[in-house]
């Protein structure tokens, strides 16, 4: 599943590439096509996300919610002036690296005839973006938005002045593991499996330590990392924890091999203490962990 990062790429993308233009939005899948039409030849005011919420809104007052979920992607494409990603979604389907859209070759006529089961697609006079395999697309008022958003916990990539201190409130309040609540939505909106192992490495916490157990300077310094490393997601476009001194190879960019501490890694050496990096299960997702740098 697209980490929060990811969203705010789309966010931006949607912004730089559409905002200010009329739009012609269909759903070439059939599924969504009442939505389309609500929408079909408005114009795209701006993007906002939150966590892992996509919201599209038009100069009629209407929003286009979007949640990818693990399947869903976007891809991209347009004249010599579209410039952005080709893709941005599901690691699964794209990766989180997204490659840089450089112009289509020859003269632009217009979008490609869809591939498979596209949603909705999106099309102004200089570009296109098709949409596949999202959780949620629908359509909702600024009213319906809100009551999503009020449901959510605060997002490190935006920062409120009391985004931290909400952090830690609701961390603390909840006697599960750390590590499930660090994907629950309500505690914090964006982090996912890369980020939750990352990050709980990083600062030294155990897994299995309870939300009551984190100390208040701990979830402080938790959620500073979190807005470091995700806000670094944001800027390169992937998911990259590991610090130079302790990446085997120092090159740029990052070697896959070298972005993570634990993701992904069980079986190999830690990267400080060379303990081998182990791998269960929690809320039925893969936790990575260090038994020795996390011993809690």
């Amino acid at each position: 599943m697209p980490e929060g990062h990811s969203i705010h790429r789309l966010a931006r993308q949607f912004t730089s590439v559409f905002a200010g233009q009329r739009l012609a939005v269909t759903s070439p899948q059939g599924r969504f096509a009442a939505g389309a039409a609500q929408l079909d030849g408005h114009v795209l005011a701006g993007a906002q996300a939150h966590g892992k919420q996509l919201f599209l809104e038009f100069d009629n007052e209407l929003i286009l919610r979007i949640h990818l979920g693990l399947y869903g992607a976007f891809d991209f494409g347009g004249d010599e002036t579209f410039r952005g990603a080709s893709s941005i979604g599901a690691p699964r389907r794209v990766g989180e690296q997204e490659a840089p859209d450089d112009g289509a070759a020859g003269t632009y006529t217009g979008p490609p005839p869809p591939k498979g089961a596209v949603r909705v697609r999106l099309v102004s006079p200089h570009g296109w973006a098709d949409l596949r395999g999202p959780t949620a697309c629908e359509v909702i008022t600024g009213a319906e938005r809100s009551q999503v958003l009020a449901r959510l916990g605060p997002d490190p990539l935006q920062l409120h002045s009391n985004g931290a201190e909400d952090f830690v409130r609701r961390l603390r309040s909840r006697g599960s593991p750390v590590a499930a609540l660090l994907m629950n939505q309500e505690v914090l909106a964006g982090v996912g499996n890369v980020y939750r192992a990352e990050v709980l490495f990083r600062q030294r916490i155990s897994p299995w330590a309870t939300g009551k157990a984190v100390q208040p300077e701990q979830a402080r310094a938790l959620w500073n990392d979190v807005v470091s490393v995700m806000a670094d997601g944001v800027a390169e476009g992937r998911i990259v924890t590991t610090r130079p001194e302790h990446r085997a190879v120092r090159s740029e960019p990052v070697p896959a091999a070298e972005a993570h501490y634990v993701y992904k890694r069980q079986g190999l050496p830690c990267r400080i203490c060379g303990t081998e990096i182990a791998l269960t299960e929690m809320a039925a997702r893969k936790l990575y962990w260090c038994p020795v740098c996390q011993a809690g």
